[in-house]
């Protein structure tokens, strides 16, 4: 697949490179220190603000953003080089100003929020001034199914009241989270996928709680957190509803396909830098009389390795490609099978990578064990592998029936 991108797209793709091995790489330590010398756990590092004065300064900003007036002005196909190459650090993506839930926040309030809304949230967002979280899944049911989403939302006068529990509320125990966007049930009689709205709710408001962080297999993302949030009588002005009573569920589809292509994006940049340190660690170690490098298990490893990560590539750039050919909604199902795709690919590299670290690569010495965590998160964010294959295999079944028929 040949790509053809523009000088000023090749100009700005090798100063994010030189930034990342300039300021990215040498300050992962850097920030891990800070964090765990803080006197709370959830505070802010002092080298992220820097960082990202830093990458705002460079133009290295905003780089999601489609529209040139608020952004680089990439297409998806473009983004996809940038958002690799921050995958290939936990703390890269916030440096730019381009990290979830934030980015589907500002696209979301890009896309369907009011004057008002967007002078009160997208401006400070998109300058990096606060972040903002997403509350859609609950605790009390199958979130994979949006249709069972049970917080409620009435109208009471000239306000909503919200009441209900959310949790992996990802980004909801950051000091900087000033906005939760809520998806919850305003109308129970409407047809099953007009039910659901959504909320701009202040993070100050009173009756909304925080309950307690949640850790991925021992890892609390600390300063970002997922949060366990509870809405007891949380009042909010109707003005503050997002395109309409009974439109939630079609802002969730509108905000989940480029969330989910982005998360594979930087899961394939994950992919990449484990593959480079197990190359590197096999290089340096000798076990039983030679090199790792040099031994046949190893070299398996790679090879496979190299097969499954560019072939996850392809396929997140057609699924790219798509989307700003065809839009979001025709790509559906290319963007249903990166997901399942990627997130299993690097897994399946950083689980080798592991190996050929031996213990040391289960430790927080390395970036591999921390990364293994968030792409098994993966598997379950923004939609479970099962409804992605299940949709897959639906509109397959579909076309093959259709063709079949076509030519009795």
């Amino acid at each position: 697949m040949v790509i053809e991108t523009s000088q000023r797209v090749k100009d700005k793709l090798a100063l994010l490179n030189i930034f990342m091995q300039e300021h990215i790489y040498p300050n992962e330590g850097t920030y891990a220190s800070e964090l765990a010398s803080a006197p709370e756990r959830f505070t802010i590092p002092p080298i992220m603000e820097k960082l990202k004065r830093r990458a705002h300064e460079q133009g290295l900003w905003n780089l999601f953003l489609a529209n040139s007036i608020k952004g680089p002005g990439l297409s998806n196909l473009e983004y996809a080089p940038f958002c690799e190459i921050m995958g290939r650090s936990l703390i890269a993506p916030e440096v730019f100003n381009c990290s979830a839930p934030d980015t589907g926040n500002m696209d979301v309030l890009d896309k369907y929020g009011t004057k008002e809304q967007k002078d009160q949230w997208l401006k400070p967002l998109m300058a990096g001034e606060i972040r903002s979280c997403f509350a859609m899944t609950e605790p009390g049911v199958a979130s994979s199914d949006a249709t069972n989403i049970a917080c409620s939302i009435k109208r009471e006068g000239d306000y909503y009241l919200v009441n209900g529990r959310k949790w992996w509320t990802s980004g909801a125990l950051d000091k900087r989270c000033r906005l939760a966007i809520v998806m919850g049930k305003s109308n129970p009689e409407a047809e099953s996928h007009h039910q659901q709205s959504m909320l701009l709710v202040p993070m100050d408001t009173p009756g909304l709680t925080v309950v307690r962080p949640l850790t991925v297999f021992g890892f609390d993302d600390a300063p970002h957190g997922h949060g366990e949030v509870d809405f007891i009588n949380v009042k909010v002005p109707l003005a503050n509803i997002l395109l309409g009573e009974g439109r939630g569920f079609e802002i969730a589809q509108g905000r989940l396909g480029p969330g989910r292509i982005h998360h594979c994006m930087r899961s394939i940049g994950a992919a990449e830098r484990a593959l480079e340190l197990m190359i590197t660690r096999a290089g340096e170690r000798t076990a039983f009389g030679s090199k790792l490098i040099d031994k046949g298990v190893i070299r398996q490893y790679i090879a496979q390795s190299r097969i499954e990560i560019d072939q996850a590539r392809l396929l997140t750039l057609k699924a790219a490609q798509m989307m700003d050919a065809q839009g979001n909604k025709e790509a559906r199902l290319e963007i249903a099978m990166i997901k399942v795709v990627a997130p299993n690919v690097a897994l399946a590299v950083i689980d080798r990578a592991i190996q050929v670290h031996g213990a040391g690569g289960l430790s927080q010495d390395y970036f591999l064990a921390h990364a293994y965590a968030m792409q098994r998160a993966l598997r379950l964010a923004d939609g479970p592998d099962e409804v992605h294959m299940e949709a897959i295999a639906k509109s397959e079944i579909a076309r093959q029936q259709a063709h079949s028929n076509k030519s009795s």
